[in-house]
């Protein structure tokens, strides 16, 4: 698996493309209620010092499946927050998103220094087991801040630190059952 830079107007169009499927902007939020992004504001928001943002590739291939992102990167305080989605569906439910993510906090933690990494997912959303898989430890519930086709939600609250992170590899889950879902949209 790859993490790819965003670069391109084709990319940008991809991936604001899959950001605009319902079935992914439901989960997610870009700053004041905001669920969907245009092309434009992606690549505003991929030169911002406060945004990282990779696609991620099927394994083994240039093939871009979904995308992972680090919002609110502050380096003086060590943090940011974490979100995901996997935009080609028929990869879904593999793992590819939490190992694109796992990744991803790898290099918010080796490269840019961070401490501390949050997410949220919304109550209900199956990418709760991907962020449990990735080594998050719950820290709070924000309640009925959420809202999907007009009815709140709570949010739960998770982080990582540094020390505690341990990058999850391509083939190697600790479950070896069937697939579970991944994360639809984690954040």
């Amino acid at each position: 698996m790859k993490l790819l830079p965003l670069s391109t107007p084709e990319v940008f169009e991809l991936v604001a493309s899959w950001l605009a499927r319902k079935e992914n902007y439901q989960w997610l939020d870009f700053g004041n209620g905001r669920q969907t992004v245009t092309p434009a504001l992606l690549k505003i928001m991929t030169q911002r010092d406060s945004h990282l943002m990779r696609l991620y590739t099927l394994p083994g291939t240039d093939t871009p499946i979904g995308i992972a992102g680090l919002n609110n990167v502050d380096r003086a305080s060590g943090t940011a927050t974490l979100w995901a989605v996997a935009g080609e569906k028929s990869f879904h439910s593999r793992g590819y998103a939490s190992i694109a993510s796992s990744k991803l906090l790898s290099i918010g933690f080796r490269d840019l220094g961070l401490r501390a990494i949050n997410t949220w997912v919304v109550d209900h959303n199956p990418s709760l087991r991907s962020v449990e898989r990735m080594g998050f430890r719950f820290i709070g519930r924000q309640r009925l801040c959420h809202c999907i086709d007009g009815r709140p939600h709570d949010r739960l609250l998770f982080d990582i630190l540094a020390e505690e992170h341990r990058e999850l590899e391509v083939g190697r889950r600790r479950d070896r059952r069937a697939p579970q879902p991944d994360a639809e949209a984690v954040s």
